[in-house]
């Protein structure tokens, strides 16, 4: 019997476009049916709206603004959840210490941070910061940990018998077994600030004079541009696909998939 030769649509960026093409004529005829741009502005008035402000630079700049605080934030969150894993892997009470944060901060949302954050410092950048550095460092910490520990023994001790010890053992052989959780834990951190860093600009708005693109968006609600609040939501969207299509899967290709330690999807690209 002959085999099925794979069709145009073997390709998952493909299928994912049609899709977001079809989920965009569903918005643009509820929208001509709801008649109301007030409400619900057509698929079409957001993307004017939203070609329109990245052409004046309004939009660039309030997305500049807030990956500004978010890479600082996520940097920090990041070092201190290696700094917490660390200690954790080297002794009990490291570990007894990481348990105990984790089990203690892991459930607080972020935003509920935020006024304590304000009460100690300010109304600016470090209070975002701080937040934001919540959001990262318990997950980050508890999948890196998960992932050290379930590094199999036999795979260290080949590396012992090739003559692997200390920080070589560690770098060649316990961070690359590792590095899948690791990886979870990165984009659970990621989309966690991500969305913790929009929803406290929309609580306070402006950082050091500057606002977010969370600040854009409570601003164009104020003003009744609901065209511009949906311009302002799709560039949040948009970033968040960008960044998980082009860092991390980028990465995920490039060291887990080529060494064969996650199974690739049907129809995902090589």
């Amino acid at each position: 019997m002959r085999a099925d030769r794979p069709g145009p649509l073997r390709h998952a960026w493909l299928r994912k476009s049609l899709l977001l093409l079809l989920l965009a004529g569903l918005w643009e005829a509820l929208a001509r049916w709801q008649d109301n741009a007030l409400l619900l502005p057509s698929a079409l008035q957001t993307a004017r709206a939203f070609a329109a402000g990245m052409l004046s630079g309004e939009l660039p700049g309030y997305v500049a603004a807030s990956l500004a605080v978010l890479v600082q934030a996520y940097a920090l969150g990041v070092a201190g959840a290696l700094v917490l894993t660390s200690l954790a892997l080297g002794s009990r009470s490291g570990r007894d210490l990481l348990e105990t944060l984790t089990a203690m901060f892991n459930p607080l949302p972020a935003i509920a941070l935020l006024p304590l954050a304000l009460l100690w410092f300010g109304l600016g950048r470090a209070s975002l910061v701080f937040v934001l550095v919540h959001s990262v460092m318990w997950p980050l910490a508890l999948n890196a940990y998960a992932g050290f520990g379930s590094v199999p023994e036999t795979l260290r001790m080949a590396g012992r018998n090739v003559g692997l010890n200390g920080a070589r053992l560690v770098f060649q052989v316990m961070i690359p077994a590792a590095l899948p959780a690791m990886l979870s834990g990165l984009k659970i951190g990621w989309a966690f600030a991500w969305r913790t860093l929009i929803a406290a600009e929309l609580v306070f708005g402006t950082t050091s004079g500057q606002g977010g693109l969370g600040w854009y968006i409570f601003q164009s609600r104020n003003e009744l541009f609901t065209d511009k609040v949906f311009a302002g939501l799709a560039a949040v969207i948009a970033i968040g696909l960008l960044v998980e299509g082009l860092v991390f899967q980028t990465v995920e290709r490039l060291t887990v998939r080529r060494w064969g330690m996650q199974r690739q999807a049907p129809g995902s690209p090589g």
